[in-house]
C-alpha cells in the first residue's frame, strides 16, 4: 500500500486531497492541530488514515511524526498554510513573521523530517517519492494589502525550483500546484477577519473592499476536490510538470500576466481605490 503525508488536513485542500488518496487506495498521515479534528477524521475516513498531531510550525512535534511514519513514502504534500492580511506600512512584524513561520518554515520542517522517507534514507526500500508543494497565483503576482501571504507564496515557488534540483540527487521531484481562488475556509471565513486595528488607516476603505473580493472569490472559486484531483494525478505521472497553475479565470490571470506591470497597477488601484487623488 503506497503512504503519503499530507500536511493541514483537517479541512479544504488537504481534506480533499485526503479523501481522494484514500478512495484510491492509499494510506494517508494527515496533520491536525487538534486532537478533536484528529478524532473526527478518523470517524470520517477509516483504517488507512492516520492523524499526526502537530503545528507545521513545531520542529520537535514534526520530527517525532516522521519518526513515528518511519515508512517509504510515496508522497509528501505540503498543505498547510495561512494568509496574513494588511498593508507593509502598518503590518507588525510579528505578524509578518507568523506568516512566514507557518507558510515557509513550516515546509521546510517537513521536508526535512520527512524528506528521508522519500528515498533519501537508503534504509528504505521502495520506489522514489515526490514533493507536491501547495502555492498560489499568489507566488507569481503581488496582491496589495495581502503582502505578506503574497511574499510566503512567492519564497515557497524559489524554494521548490532549488529543491527540485538538489533532490535530483536522491531521484525525488518536487512539483509546484498553485491554485487561484478555492471554496476552502481561507476564503469563506474573510468576513471572520478583524480589520478593525486599521478602521484609523488610510487603508481602511481598501480593506473593506480586499474583504469583500475575499468572499466573492470564496463564492466563485474552484472545488477543493479539483485541487485534489491534480495532486493525485501528479503523485502517480511518471513524467510530471514542474508547475500547476489552477484558476477558475485563468483568462483574467493571462491577461494580467502579459499586461505591462504599470498598467496592471492602475486596474488594480482603481478597483480598490488605492490611487492618489487627481
Amino acid at each position: 500500500m503506497r503512504s503519503v503525508v499530507i500536511t493541514g488536513v483537517s479541512t479544504g485542500i488537504g481534506w480533499a486531497t485526503a479523501k481522494l488518496l484514500l478512495a484510491r487506495g492509499y494510506r494517508v498521515f494527515g496533520s491536525v492541530r487538534k486532537p478533536a479534528d484528529a478524532d473526527r477524521l478518523k470517524a470520517e475516513f477509516g483504517a488507512n488514515f492516520v492523524p499526526l498531531q502537530f503545528d507545521v510550525t513545531d520542529e520537535a512535534a514534526v520530527l517525532a511524526a516522521a519518526r513515528d511514519v518511519r515508512t517509504a513514502l510515496a508522497g509528501l504534500v505540503n498543505n498547510a498554510g495561512i494568509a496574513v492580511a494588511g498593508p507593509v506600512l502598518e503590518l507588525s512584524a510579528d505578524q509578518f513573521r507568523h506568516q512566514m513561520d507557518v507558510n515557509v518554515i513550516g515546509p521546510i520542517i517537513a521536508i526535512q523530517a520527512f524528506g528521508p522517507l522519500l528515498g533519501s534514507d537508503p534504509s528504505l526500500k521502495g520506489p522514489r517519492g515526490k514533493i507536491v508543494m501547495i502555492s498560489s497565483v499568489a507566488g507569481k503576482n503581488g496582491n496589495p494589502l495581502a503582502s505578506a501571504y503574497s511574499a510566503s507564496k512567492h519564497a515557497i515557488e524559489g524554494l521548490s525550483e532549488s529543491l527540485r534540483r538538489e533532490m535530483m540527487l536522491f531521484g525525488i521531484d518536487v512539483i509546484i500546484v498553485a491554485p487561484g481562488a478555492v471554496k476552502t475556509p481561507i476564503w469563506s471565513k474573510a468576513d471572520e477577519v478583524d480589520i478593525s486595528a486599521y478602521k484609523n488607516s488610510a487603508y481602511f476603505p481598501a480593506l473593506q473592499r480586499v474583504r469583500q473580493f475575499m468572499l466573492h472569490l470564496g463564492e466563485i472559486g474552484l472545488p477543493a476536490e479539483k485541487i485534489a484531483a491534480r495532486i493525485a494525478d501528479v503523485l502517480t505521472s511518471a513524467n510530471p510538470r514542474v508547475r500547476y497553475e489552477i484558476t477558475p479565470d485563468p483568462m483574467r490571470h493571462l491577461i494580467t500576466a502579459v499586461l505591462p506591470k504599470r498598467m496592471v497597477d492602475k486596474i488594480i488601484g482603481k478597483r480598490l481605490g488605492l490611487l492618489p487623488p487627481a
